[in-house]
């Protein structure tokens, strides 16, 4: 008797989709180029056919990989829903995965969502005022570029405060991302 007490419900495969549908248009950080700088394809995945449906395909390694944010992903939607690759049929978030683990409730994740996105937001407000950003390269490229270039020092206060001000903020983005989605 105890065995069963302790096992967790089977979760019902239509209340997962309906997770799925109420969490991952609001959020698309697997897509948009903030939790991954690139996915690549697993054997299986037809490369010819994803590169015609609009992934620019590139060998990473010995695996082609098509870099983030995706060509496919519309702001909300993934145009290629059906036919997308193997990684990206298989991932779920730790958000995700702790509401269909009933541990958070659905208006607990979108608010961690949109909490996650605030900050999102206050990175690349933070990189646009850098003179290196490329807002077509994934969150984490653009840090990288932004953290490289030399410090401006005749350029005033605010010139010189922006790394500091930029490292802060991506820093407790990491933060949310490890704790929440990434786990």
């Amino acid at each position: 008797m105890r065995a069963k007490e302790n096992r967790k419900p089977a979760m019902n495969k239509a209340l997962s989709k309906d997770f799925v549908s109420q969490l991952c248009p609001r959020c698309g950080l697997c897509c948009n180029g903030v939790l991954f700088a690139d996915v690549k394809l697993r054997p299986g995945d037809d490369a010819r056919q994803l590169a015609e449906l609009g992934l620019a395909l590139e060998k990473k390694g010995r695996q082609p990989a098509f870099a983030q944010p995706c060509a496919c992903y519309d702001g909300k939607f993934c145009r290629i829903y059906s036919q997308r690759p193997a990684r990206c049929r298989t991932f779920e978030c730790g958000l995700l995965k702790r509401v269909q683990a009933g541990e958070l409730n659905a208006a607990a994740a979108l608010e961690k969502i949109a909490r996650t996105k605030r900050q999102v937001e206050k990175v690349s407000d933070l990189l646009r005022r850098t003179e290196s950003d490329e807002e077509r390269l994934a969150l984490s490229q653009r840090y990288e570029r932004a953290m490289s270039r030399p410090i401006d020092l005749a350029g005033g206060k605010a010139s010189v405060d922006l790394p500091g001000r930029l490292m802060i903020a991506y820093r407790d983005l990491m933060q949310i991302l490890q704790r929440d989605f990434l786990k």
